[in-house]
């Protein structure tokens, strides 16, 4: 079994055999959620230059959003567009989206000038990547196609979520102001 740190530097590198083996390892849930709170106060270090929402609501959002993410995730790849070989249940996708993660623990240095934006963009394209590759390895999958599809479709479902939930709110989504307005 891989350390902890060989898993994050082999889920960074998209390698599948490390997503292969975070999914068969059901012991491994600690240490998808220590990536997550990871990569999460990353963000939070990152985005505190830029007067996001600090170091407990980017952690507090990191959270929820590996959560929702993968169950989302689970109910679109394992549910309604499996493969015939496709076998997966929750434990499987939170192990995986959460290394999945690991490409955010760039996000830290998001607060150097000129810089931090690009390291950000590019830690967030990173992590799409290591999403697909994480989906394509927990549902099983034999079309990286699939993964994308999934992915995509669970990214506008998230967004519609996150938009609904701002109208119930009344607080402005994206800039669009209050829903409703």
């Amino acid at each position: 079994m891989a350390s902890w740190v060989q898993r994050v530097i082999g889920a960074a590198k998209l390698d599948a055999a490390t997503y292969e083996d975070v999914e068969a390892d059901k012991t491994a849930n600690g240490q998808a959620l220590g990536v997550v709170v990871l990569s999460s106060i990353a963000a939070g270090i990152g985005g505190l230059a830029a007067g996001e929402r600090g170091l407990l609501g980017g952690l507090v959002a990191g959270l929820a959003g590996w959560v929702a993410a993968s169950f989302l995730t689970y109910v679109i790849g394992a549910k309604m567009l499996p493969e015939p070989q496709t076998r997966a249940d929750m434990g499987e996708m939170l192990r995986t989206l959460g290394f999945a993660a690991s490409p955010g623990i760039l996000r830290a240095f998001g607060f150097l000038p000129v810089l931090g934006g690009i390291i950000v963009l590019a830690a967030q394209v990173w992590m799409l990547l290591a999403t697909v590759v994480a989906v394509r390895q927990a549902l099983d999958y034999t079309s990286t196609g699939r993964a994308v599809l999934v992915c995509v479709i669970g990214w506008f479902v998230n967004l519609l979520l996150w938009v609904w939930i701002a109208a119930l709110a009344g607080t402005p989504f994206l800039g669009l102001g209050a829903m409703g307005q």
